[in-house]
């Protein structure tokens, strides 16, 4: 990486640093409204949800320093809305807790905040939402402790944009992986068209896969004979990885072939993609033929794959 290339990246870390924080404030101001700054309300926050809290605690796990943090807390003891009793491994020390009149306040702020963050969510457009918070759930898993485990995917059937979605992503993925042009899009556009319109719930599938709101993966089974069904279109993307996601949307497709009765399940995929030729051989798939083409703006070299149910 060059030196121009990390001063982008980092001024890119910083603007955005300077555009949430400015966006944090609009919300601070908010809390303005009522007698509490962002500090105290995630204090009252932290006591609301969890018990037996030591201010020691909750100034190391908010990052409040220690001053601050006992001024925060003299002013909610005169306010009546906390508890404080001394530890009794350290007299030094108190835990604290919410009164009645605390857990109330809460309950007013929360529901302030709660309308202020839905109004601001409204005015994004259609599918920003989902967006917003999927981005901002890759941020917390890239920018969290090491030890942070990626969320796990859940497969669900397809909803409305979900098509679109699986046509742009696989152009995108496969432009941007194997340089493919446009025309596998376009393959990609026919065989999304030709399943919407010629849909057999008893008989076809099409799984999405989605980590808190963002699609990361797609496959499709769909017949071809009364016999032999055909697995399409598995996508896993970046976001989706290193969790076993491709062989659970694959064995997806294998028990309901199963259940639907088809007595084999036959697949076209190309030499170069190593990832998905790896899960079919692991399901049981046997590569039954080889065929050079032009294809995709690339020199490839198909494959056929079968798997007998």
């Amino acid at each position: 990486m060059s030196q121009l290339d990390s001063e982008q990246e980092v001024a890119a870390v910083r603007a955005f640093n300077r555009f949430y924080t400015r966006k944090l404030g609009v919300l601070d101001q908010q809390l303005l409204k009522s007698p509490f700054s962002l500090s105290e309300a995630r204090v009252l926050y932290e006591l609301a949800h969890r018990e037996d809290l030591s201010a020691k605690e909750i100034g190391t796990e908010l990052g409040l320093d220690a001053g601050y943090l006992s001024r925060i807390v003299q002013n909610f003891d005169e306010g009546g809305l906390i508890t404080r009793e001394p530890l009794p491994s350290d007299r030094r020390q108190y835990r604290l807790g919410l009164t009645a009149k605390g857990r109330q306040t809460f309950a007013k702020l929360e529901r302030s905040m709660q309308d202020e963050v839905a109004a601001m969510l409204a005015m994004l457009p259609h599918g920003g939402k989902a967006r917003l918070i999927g981005a901002m759930a890759v941020i917390e898993r890239l920018l969290g402790e090491s030890g942070d485990l990626p969320s796990h995917a859940m497969l669900r059937e397809p909803r409305p944009g979900d098509m679109g979605w699986v046509v742009q992503s696989h152009g995108a993925f496969y432009a941007r992986e194997y340089g493919f042009d446009s025309s596998f899009e376009g393959l990609v556009a026919e065989i999304a068209a030709k399943f919407l319109a010629s849909f057999d719930a008893s008989r076809e599938r099409c799984w999405i896969a989605e980590i808190e709101g963002v699609q990361v993966g797609s496959i499709f089974l769909v017949r071809h004979t009364d016999d032999v069904a055909k697995l399409r279109l598995l996508l896993v993307e970046p976001a989706g990885r290193g969790q076993g996601l491709g062989q659970r949307l694959v064995g997806e497709c294998i028990a309901f072939a199963r259940q639907c009765g088809y007595r084999r399940i036959t697949l076209w995929t190309q030499s170069i993609l190593v990832a998905a030729r790896k899960i079919y051989r692991e399901a049981g798939f046997k590569l039954l033929a080889t065929e050079p083409h032009r294809s995709f703006g690339q020199d490839l070299i198909g494959e056929t794959w079968e798997l007998e149910l």
